[in-house]
């Protein structure tokens, strides 16, 4: 890498920090630090321009290799700026030294970094059979794909650029036609708009069309955001969501959750349940909730103890209400003895009677399964005993023929998934969510600014009950309507709405996405049979 300049690896790395930059610290993200998203990329794409500069003395493998090399330095920056917290649950609350918790941090930065040197990799190669300019027009595509890829192959989705836009009331309408997919698909048009007129005129292109045809494309999908007009909100139902606030630092310390710390548990569930807190000033309409929530919480509820089954049976009858708890449910056992457990969500009907459960299907990294073990050899006491397995289908829970979409914690980073509840009828997003073991970082700020998304994605509200916050309900415009401080003992009392019909997006899915991948193959292959000298 000696004949890389230092420029080039600089702009790279400013690059990695420039697309942190948007993303939340605590509560909204101001303005200024949004705008960053608009450049973002601009230092990238210059430094995949430089790079052919330096590169024309070598052979054809070191120059991609050089290229990939310079987009694996902005990927490795922008996952450890961006999700410096694994560092800090993975000491706090996996119970890792410090060296082993950097290092798993510092691992998963080099493996998800790997995207962005795909993304400079097939830029270069074809900047290198046609021109700048050509791999500037074709860049969004490519980034989007590159984005697809991330969340097919590896399942971890967090932050995609489009998600910048959640505050954006304009822009953030294209998201039940596109998903979030298509809101970076804008925000990597508008930061190859900067360099386009430059590109132009090195490279000889008409700059005219060049630019028309991005700006048209850009304003297009502007504008499109204006078809999406949802009707008039309604809040004809009251939920009451918990958030306990309870410690999960006990497993750091080796502490194994007893009969009796459980019972505490339930008992301070069942007393947020009876007496929610009114502090919202949203009052319970017609006396009773339609539906409490439960969280996820760092003490297991056990659907096979009968003490827990009849405590919900009993509050779900006594408030009239439809209760949803997270619990744990036995899975199957191996040949050698090892039991495996369900992450799931049980619904209680009015009438005290079981109305089913979802079983959670995409686990957490670290958290739920160890992806990868011989990689992660040395993290030790976090990889003794991760007995969870997916559940096997995703399905919509019913209580009084209304259907509730569950989905449980990191499952809300996925859009795919979660529009597949709302297919499947639900009339209304259920989160139920444990974020406290991102401690007071800015991980629960971007979790919650993905569940967000997936409201306007939808058309649905998204009830989010969490252990320690961010506790909110969400209007099927992304706004929060109502939220409870974090790490606060208390429960929200707020209103909703069921609702029916489909959006685009929930029909069709990552449809941008797949567009943009097959978009990009048809680009590689024009460029290596329409090769151009390049300038």
């Amino acid at each position: 890498m000696r004949t890389i300049p230092l420029r080039i690896w600089l702009l790279s790395a400013l690059s990695g920090v420039l697309q942190a930059l948007p993303f939340p610290l605590e509560g909204a993200v101001p303005l200024w630090r949004r705008a960053f998203c608009w450049i973002c990329l601009v230092p990238l794409l210059l430094a995949i321009r430089d790079i052919e500069r330096y590169g024309k003395r070598y052979g054809k493998g070191a120059r991609w290799f050089h290229a990939a090399a310079i987009g694996y330095l902005c990927g490795i920056v922008w996952y450890f700026a961006n999700c410096y917290w694994i560092e800090g649950t993975m000491q706090l609350y996996g119970g890792l030294p410090v060296p082993a918790a950097w290092g798993v941090l510092l691992l998963f930065s080099l493996y998800l970094g790997l995207y962005h040197a795909l993304f400079c990799g097939l830029l270069w190669a074809i900047q290198r059979r046609r021109n700048w300019c050509t791999a500037l027009v074709v860049a969004p595509l490519v980034w989007v794909a590159v984005e697809l890829a991330r969340t097919q192959i590896t399942g971890f989705p967090w932050d995609l650029l489009g998600y910048t836009q959640i505050d954006h009331l304009i822009l953030n309408r294209l998201a039940p036609l596109t998903g979030v997919m298509g809101l970076s698909l804008v925000v990597a048009l508008v930061n190859v708009l900067w360099l386009l007129p430059f590109a132009c005129e090195l490279c000889g292109t008409p700059r005219k069309l060049a630019i028309g045809s991005l700006a048209l494309a850009t304003t297009l999908l502007a504008l499109s955001a204006n078809w999406w007009t949802p009707p008039p909100d309604t809040r004809s139902q009251t939920a009451v969501l918990l958030q306990d606030n309870l410690n999960i630092g006990g497993a750091a310390q080796g502490d194994s959750p007893t009969d009796d710390s459980r019972a505490a548990m339930l008992s301070s569930f069942v007393a947020l349940s009876e007496s929610p807190a009114m502090s919202s000033g949203v009052p319970e309409r017609s006396g009773y909730p339609t539906v409490i929530l439960w969280p996820e919480a760092p003490t297991d509820f056990f659907d096979s103890d009968p003490q827990f089954r009849s405590v919900l049976n009993s509050l779900a009858i006594n408030a009239h209400s439809t209760v949803i708890a997270e619990d744990v449910t036995p899975a199957a056992t191996d040949s050698d003895g090892t039991r495996h457990l369900y992450n799931s969500a049980r619904l209680t009907t009015p009438a005290g009677r079981d109305g089913g459960r979802y079983d959670k299907m995409h686990l957490v990294p670290f958290g739920e399964y160890t992806p990868y073990k011989p990689l992660f050899f040395f993290a030790g006491k976090i990889l003794d005993d991760l007995p969870f397995v997916p559940g096997l289908s995703r399905n919509a829970l019913v209580s009084e023929g209304h259907r509730y979409g569950v989905f449980i914690c990191y499952e809300s980073i996925f859009g795919d998934e979660v529009r597949r509840l709302t297919q499947d009828g639900a009339q209304v997003l259920v989160n139920l969510s444990d974020d406290g073991w991102y401690g007071d970082s800015s991980a629960p700020w971007e979790h919650l600014d993905m569940a967000r998304m997936r409201a306007i994605e939808n058309n649905r509200w998204v009830l989010r009950s969490t252990n320690t916050g961010v506790t909110a309900v969400i209007d099927p415009h992304g706004r929060v309507v109502a939220q409870l401080p974090r790490h606060v003992r208390s429960s929200l009392a707020a209103g909703f709405a069921f609702r029916d019909g489909l959006t685009p997006y929930t029909r069709f899915g990552d449809w941008v996405g797949w567009l943009c991948a097959l978009m990009t193959a048809l680009a590689l292959g024009a460029s290596f049979f329409t090769r151009r000298p390049v300038h």
